[in-house]
């Protein structure tokens, strides 16, 4: 089929509502290493990774050579029989995880991991009533969307309650006005407040992402989780850290992003970099938490071998290329340059973010959202043969995450494509 062929087909029989980018959408036919190529043959280099999801790069031969081995073996099975891969992943996984943690569940993706980790806590802890944050992303079930406080993704009307939002942790636009550190971190003591006034006074759990990834990235303070978690445990809480983006050595130096703040979770939730885009969620949670889970219980995918295998040899490279070191050097190098263009540019407003996971916000003349920026800036990019993605609440945020096996060249180019299109939009 050609490229017109295939977009005639999607638009005919799937879903109006999913989503693409670009004012004509991109057909993409194949894969390798940093780069695709679309149905009529244009190569392009790829600095979103699905997603943030193909963490070592396209088709990586000791992944898929793993998964082709595991397909030869055994398929599926589901969870009513133990498997090699994931009795082994599951080892790998608590061994790697900071703090106490020492079980895992697995399933399919990272919406199915969050609702492992609400109703974990809930069990736990014998309470309903859960505090997320505003500008989180948590997936498309009616929890995860009802957990999400982004109103583009908050979608069918009907959510569930008991869930309070606090305020983000957004300096570049603080809630309350302020600016950090003089702010005293309003919008963590804030919660206290939140609890005693919009809840029973006793929680189940404060489900968090280290940075917000569809939010547009944005990162907390470097006190921020240890003054939001200790209010959180005060009033009977535990800790569930959405490491869904920010997990496996993305955000530099550590293997997961929370350890940037210095705070143990009481569960951790992954998925997407885990398994270099094969389906795989694991929700990892201390003994204790585990324990309290009564009844039995099945996940028909989830630990599936052929995933398994994925994510056992996605964790063997990233272990003997130093993932978290080399995600820190070349996001250093990625943040340079980016700040650089902030210092050229005007639109660009802020720019924010850890290792391979760097944010820049666009904005008029009044530092208002400029999401017809960005429109223009994917175009450009586009025509230059770069892919990034976007967020953010006024979809005005740049989101630019690499597999994170790029090389100095690679965010080099990336660069240059970027100022390419700054250039063209300041232009316009």
């Amino acid at each position: 089929m050609n490229r017109e062929e295939i977009v005639r087909k999607q638009r005919e029989h799937v879903y109006g509502a999913v989503t693409t980018y670009y004012e004509e959408p991109l057909v993409l036919e194949r894969g390798e290493g940093m780069r695709v190529w679309d149905a009529d043959g244009t190569e392009y280099l790829d600095f979103f990774g699905g997603i943030l999801t193909v963490s070592l790069g396209h088709c990586h031969p000791e992944v898929t050579g793993r998964m082709k081995e595991q397909l030869d073996t055994l398929g599926h099975t589901s969870t009513l029989y133990i498997t090699a891969p994931q009795a082994e992943l599951a080892e790998r996984l608590v061994r790697r995880a900071p703090g106490n943690l020492r079980r895992a569940f697995f399933t399919n993706s990272g919406t199915e991991a969050d609702e492992t980790a609400v109703l974990s806590a809930q069990m736990y802890t014998g309470r309903q009533e859960l505090v997320a944050l505003r500008h989180s992303y948590s997936g498309r079930s009616m929890l995860a969307m009802s957990l999400t406080a982004h109103n583009s993704w908050r979608i069918g009307g009907t959510h569930i309650a008991g869930i309070k939002h606090a305020a983000s942790p957004y300096c570049y636009r603080c809630a309350f006005g302020l600016e950090y550190p003089a702010c005293d971190l309003r919008c963590a003591r804030d919660i206290e407040e939140l609890i005693q006034t919009t809840t029973s006074g006793g929680i189940a759990a404060f489900i968090a992402e280290p940075i917000q990834g569809v939010g547009g990235f944005i990162t907390p303070p470097p006190e921020y989780f240890e003054v939001a978690v200790e209010i959180i445990r005060r009033y009977g809480g535990v800790f569930i850290c959405d490491e869904v983006q920010t997990g496996f050595g993305r955000t530099g130096d550590h293997w997961f992003g929370i350890e940037h703040w210095g705070v143990e979770p009481d569960m951790i939730t992954g998925a997407k970099g885990i398994a270099n885009g094969a389906p795989m969620g694991v929700t990892l949670a201390t003994e204790e938490v585990a324990a309290a889970w009564q009844g039995s219980t099945i996940s028909t995918f989830g630990g599936n071998p052929i995933s398994s295998s994925a994510a056992l040899a996605t964790l063997d490279v990233m272990e003997a290329e130093d993932i978290p070191a080399r995600s820190a050097r070349m996001g250093a190098r990625l943040r340079e340059g980016l700040d650089a263009l902030a210092e050229t540019y005007p639109c660009i407003g802020d720019v924010r973010g850890m290792g391979l996971m760097q944010g820049v916000e666009l904005v008029d003349a009044e530092e208002n959202p400029a999401p017809e920026k960005v429109a223009r800036v994917f175009e450009e990019t586009r025509r230059h043969g770069l892919l990034i993605g976007r967020g953010g609440l006024f979809n005005n945020v740049l989101r630019i995450s690499p597999p994170m096996l790029c090389s100095s060249d690679d965010v080099d180019r990336a660069l240059e494509v970027l100022r390419m299109a700054f250039e063209a939009v300041e232009e316009a």
